[in-house]
């Protein structure tokens, strides 16, 4: 009993911990989900190796999502925004504060659009500068019941390259082309006016403050699906992904362990 007890204790421990809104207990919680299940997996063995396996399977449970729905999954090749109405704002509690704040820091609004990526309803409000040479945007993702919000900030500067600083919650499932920087920011960092402060100071660090290219308000949509053909075009030639001759591509067996990495990533960063 003395066993069980221990296991069931850290077990109802982690559960509060990750309860709790303070970034360290939640972290400490995750951290005591790994801590029971490796007592249980040793007192049922009495082997520590047996105990670090039984724990380390946490870390494989994105191949059940890689295996089934990820590797039979194509995306378009050439994907085209189309011009869309706002979303239910009901849905999405903190784009409209966010698009407020981008209207009180001078930024003006250029359009509403979208795309859709297998399955995965994006929305974008996007939101220009001249003064700070830069481009701002929320999106809106939607998949199945899970919605969330995001910021991005974008400046591009002479040489071609892509500055962007977000709050973007996850890892990227694509790997980024050379020429673009990202600077993520806490995802709970909802507040456009702190992470434009974020942006002009990534901006001076890496020291592409004086060298800005003033944005045209009339080519961004163009702009964001040339970046993505790009990045699509950079990960064909890295492997991560493969075409599939009917104008899509899917993700090649490198790149399932790319994305298994970045989940990871996501479990060790958000947990």
């Amino acid at each position: 009993m003395r066993e069980t007890l221990i296991v069931i204790g850290l077990f109802v421990l982690a559960v509060a911990l990750r309860s709790s809104r303070q970034f360290v207990l939640r972290k400490l919680g995750a951290a005591l989900f790994l801590g029971a299940t490796f007592f249980l997996f040793y007192f049922v063995s009495g082997k520590i190796v047996v105990g670090a396996m039984g724990a380390g399977m946490w870390f494989l449970l994105p191949w059940i999502e890689l295996l089934t729905r990820v590797r039979r999954m194509k995306l378009p090749l050439d994907n085209r925004l189309s011009h869309k109405s706002l979303p239910n704002p009901s849905h999405f509690p903190n784009a409209t504060e966010a698009a407020s704040a981008m209207d009180e820091a001078g930024f003006e609004h250029v359009s509403d659009c979208g795309w859709e990526w297998a399955g995965m309803q994006q929305f974008f409000r996007l939101f220009w500068h001249p003064e700070e040479r830069a481009i701002a945007a929320v999106c809106l993702c939607e998949q199945c019941d899970v919605t969330f919000a995001f910021i991005s900030i974008t400046s591009h500067d002479s040489k071609g390259n892509i500055w962007r600083t977000t709050n973007f919650p996850f890892a990227p499932t694509l790997r980024c082309p050379p020429n673009v920087r990202w600077n993520h920011v806490p995802c709970e960092r909802s507040c456009f006016h702190q992470i434009l402060t974020n942006h002009q100071e990534f901006l001076l660090r890496m020291k592409v403050a004086d060298d800005l290219r003033m944005p045209d308000p009339e080519v961004i949509e163009d702009s964001i699906e040339k970046e993505m053909r790009s990045q699509v075009e950079h990960n064909l030639a890295s492997g991560i992904i493969r075409l599939t001759g009917d104008g899509h591509f899917k993700y090649s067996k490198r790149g399932l362990f790319f994305l298994w990495g970045q989940f990871v990533k996501d479990m060790i960063r958000l947990c």
